[in-house]
């Protein structure tokens, strides 16, 4: 069965990286973003990829909301030019509503706080307060070895091979959206309730 996904998070990095590539693609995502109806949600800020993807998006006439924590304003710039700003008080305030915005999660090239957005959002669906789909964008390689990881925690026992499938992995965006729009959330057998956390 086909979902139509209507809105996506998309989580990156605050800087632009080595190679000029990442900011291409970052850029391209919003453009395919915006062509496709695909609202934007990001950490509003309007340096690095953050910056890239958002104003791609803004460039073709495509929504973009950005939520930053008010302590990062000074860091990360907040970007004044998206269709909605949220500024929140912490920082799972600011995970909490990208995710009540979207229907999608999608990591692009990052650091440690791209990484810790994603692995919560794939956690919360094999928590089971989500199904939405969660993808990383492997734009030149860059998530080779985390990917080789993930197979690794699966052979060794430490991870299931059902809860492994919740993280879609493409190297172009319009690979990764096809898997997204494919997605069918696995029965989870761990579960919460969202307001438990």
């Amino acid at each position: 069965m086909m979902r139509k996904v209507k809105s996506i998070v998309v989580f990156c990095a605050s800087s632009l990286g080595k190679e000029s590539i990442y900011e291409e693609q970052a850029s391209h995502v919003g453009h395919v973003f915006a062509k496709k109806g695909i609202r934007l949600v990001y950490g509003g800020g309007r340096v690095g990829l953050m910056g890239a993807v958002a104003n791609g998006a803004l460039e073709k006439g495509g929504e973009v909301i950005g939520v930053i924590p008010e302590f990062l304003n000074s860091k990360e710039r907040e970007h004044t030019g998206v269709t909605k700003l949220i500024t929140v008080d912490t920082m799972h305030d600011r995970k909490r509503i990208m995710h009540d915005y979207s229907d999608g999660v999608i990591a692009l090239p990052g650091g440690f706080g791209t990484l810790e957005e994603l692995f919560e959002m794939v956690t919360w669906g094999q928590l089971g307060l989500h199904k939405k789909p969660v993808g990383i964008l492997n734009t030149n390689g860059y998530y080779d070895h985390l990917i080789l990881f993930i197979d690794h925690m699966t052979v060794e026992g430490l991870l299931k091979s059902e809860n492994k499938s919740m993280l879609l992995f493409g190297n172009t965006i319009e690979e990764l959206l096809e898997k997204m729009e494919r997605y069918e959330a696995p029965k989870v057998t761990k579960w919460i309730e969202k307001d438990e956390i």
